[in-house]
């Protein structure tokens, strides 16, 4: 039986204006997708979401790299906004008695950045792979949350829009959605029987 339904972060509750990075990228003269290419590369990915090097010294790289600090400062601080549409289905989910948490690859500056979004309390425990010291897929990340929400993995549903993340957590039993937007993961949740077919958000 689900008990707990785990939520992605970024992608999923929280999603930036890819407008903005384009408009940082093309003020400064840089080619488009140069930052994010650089930033998401191996190893200061994983060691900044896995509390290795602090967010400021990944964006202190990133400047180093493509020659601009300016512009990497400028993409650190982006602009994002939380789903008011995944709010309120959390927030649903919670009325019935279920419990709701939020697993992200993140740096050591989530809580701040939760704090200054407003993150409605919908989503009860944030699990930040920085404080745990793995990131999503590694299935310690997992067994993390599961632990600490004392839970097995069959009562766990988990949604994410990274597929390979979904992989890792489906080895070990949970029950995935991929995300794709709320329409589509309210429909698995009733596929999965954590809600009836006429669950809506009316």
């Amino acid at each position: 039986m689900i008990t707990v339904v785990l939520f992605d972060l970024d992608g999923v509750v929280r999603h930036f204006d890819e407008r903005a990075v384009a408009e940082i990228e093309a003020s400064h003269s840089l080619a488009a997708g140069s930052i994010a290419a650089f930033a998401f590369s191996e190893p200061h990915l994983t060691e900044v979401t896995t509390g290795r090097i602090t967010r400021a010294e990944w964006v202190r790289r990133i400047g180093d790299h493509v020659g601009n600090h300016v512009a990497a400062r400028a993409w650190g601080t982006a602009p994002s906004r939380i789903d008011d549409d995944v709010v309120q289905l959390a927030a649903e989910l919670r009325s019935r008695g279920l419990t709701t948490a939020i697993l992200t690859n993140g740096t050591d500056t989530i809580p701040a950045e939760l704090r200054a979004l407003d993150l409605p309390p919908a989503f009860g425990t944030v699990f930040s792979s920085a404080e745990i010291g793995h990131a999503k897929p590694s299935p310690a990340a997992f067994h993390h949350v599961l632990e600490a929400l004392r839970v097995s993995a069959d009562e766990v549903f988990f949604t994410d829009d990274t597929p390979r993340n979904l992989t890792a957590a489906a080895d070990l039993g949970i029950v995935t959605h991929h995300f794709t937007g709320v329409p589509g993961l309210r429909a698995a949740l009733a596929e999965a029987g954590i809600v009836n077919s006429s669950f809506s958000s009316s």
